[in-house]
């Protein structure tokens, strides 16, 4: 990277978003702020985890803002406020308010999303951030300056949170994305980088791959035998999960598990929550990055993935091979109103792939202590793995 170059001045003339090394320089330059330090364990290859703040709001009800500030509006849907610097429980099925540790200061080229952490979406916490006159959730606008908030609603489990914790992550743009369609990926094969692969290790032909405004997987319901287990699903009354304990609890106090079926196929209870795994294994060369898309089939019957991003180096095992690459996706599925049943290699997600400005100096794996690199079905990070 030239020196003495502000990220400005680097970013002129170039689209895409923005990898670790230019996330830390918005950092140093103040383009993301904060009144405590920023920490280096925060930069991810591709986005930042953005922390909780000392004060949670018990609110009415979800809100966006539209052309008021946020704390305005909190006004007239503000129950009580509470301190988490030592801990605080929030309760399932109640909207709560957080201020974000971090705010940002963009200049007009820069814009951003937000997403939940992985750790996040599997125990079921729906999350979302909202930003002074936004009119969209997880949508930072371009050229925003201003706090973040995120609102908070624990879906399955009651959970301890406290401040400094990191639920969610930004990733930032500049000038525009680069989505990849069909031609994109066609190419991207051409060059040795296929991006789905079978349970063994090989790549999946173009020919074979599902291309729709992006990549679809579908969900593995059989599993090796019929000893496996291939979801597991939410128990209906736990105890509290502490969000600063990990590799804590047994998965068996909160979760049931559900082993491969006879016939191949699953019926899902509604507003149940559970965790699912991709048929597909998926490599994300450290030139890309992936968000997955909540799925909905056009009858609303179901809803799959509340967290999406999916770093550079995803899956990818360090070398330019395309032999033995890939990790499985994980998918949080919650059907809506009706009982749903999903087969074997039914279509269940979408992977939308855009590219990085430029590799980043650190791709998700091992050397970065990712949770989830080389995973199959794996439960939240929360619950220890020799239970699982």
């Amino acid at each position: 990277m030239p020196e003495n170059k502000n990220l400005v001045s680097l970013l002129k003339g170039r689209s895409g978003y923005l990898p670790c090394q230019f996330l830390q320089m918005a950092c140093e330059e103040k383009m993301i702020y904060s009144n405590t330090p920023l920490l280096p364990k925060q930069l991810q290859p591709a986005s930042l985890d953005l922390r909780l703040g000392e004060n949670a709001y018990r609110i009415q009800c979800s809100f966006l803002p539209e052309n008021e500030m946020v704390e305005d509006k909190l006004k007239d849907v503000k129950l009580y406020e509470f301190d988490i610097r030592e801990g605080s429980i929030l309760e399932k099925g109640i909207v709560y308010l957080i201020p974000l540790q971090e705010g940002l200061d963009f200049p007009p080229s820069l814009y951003g999303w937000t997403n939940p952490k992985s750790s996040t979406g599997r125990i079921d916490m729906f999350t979302r951030v909202i930003v002074d006159k936004g009119h969209r959730f997880d949508e930072i606008p371009r050229g925003y300056k201003g706090k973040m908030y995120m609102e908070i609603i624990p879906r399955s489990f009651p959970v301890k949170v406290r401040t400094g914790l990191s639920l969610n992550q930004l990733r930032i743009a500049n000038v525009n994305t680069l989505t990849l369609g069909k031609k994109g990926f066609e190419q991207e094969y051409k060059d040795g980088h296929p991006i789905l692969f079978d349970r063994s290790g090989f790549a999946i032909e173009f020919n074979n791959v599902k291309i729709d405004n992006g990549i679809f997987t579908s969900v593995e319901i059989t599993g090796d035998n019929r000893d496996s287990i291939v979801a597991y699903k939410a128990k209906a009354n736990s105890t509290v999960i502490d969000l600063t304990k990990i590799n804590h609890y047994k998965s068996d106090d909160f979760w049931e598990p559900i082993y491969s079926p006879k016939n191949n196929r699953l019926i899902l209870e509604p507003e149940s929550f559970y965790i699912m795994v991709s048929k597909q294994k998926i490599c994300i060369w450290p030139h890309l990055l992936a968000e997955m898309i909540a799925y909905e089939p056009n009858s609303g019957e179901l809803r799959t993935h509340y967290a999406g991003f999916f770093d550079p180096g995803f899956g990818w095992n360090g070398e330019y091979s395309s032999l033995d690459q890939g990790t499985r996706a994980v998918m949080e599925v919650r059907p809506h109103d009706v009982p749903f049943m999903v087969e074997d290699g039914q279509t269940f997600c979408r992977l939308k792939f855009e590219k990085i400005i430029e590799k980043p100096d650190m791709v998700y794996g091992r050397e970065i202590n990712s949770n989830y690199h080389s995973q199959e079905l794996k439960l939240s990070k929360y619950f220890e793995t020799d239970h699982l």
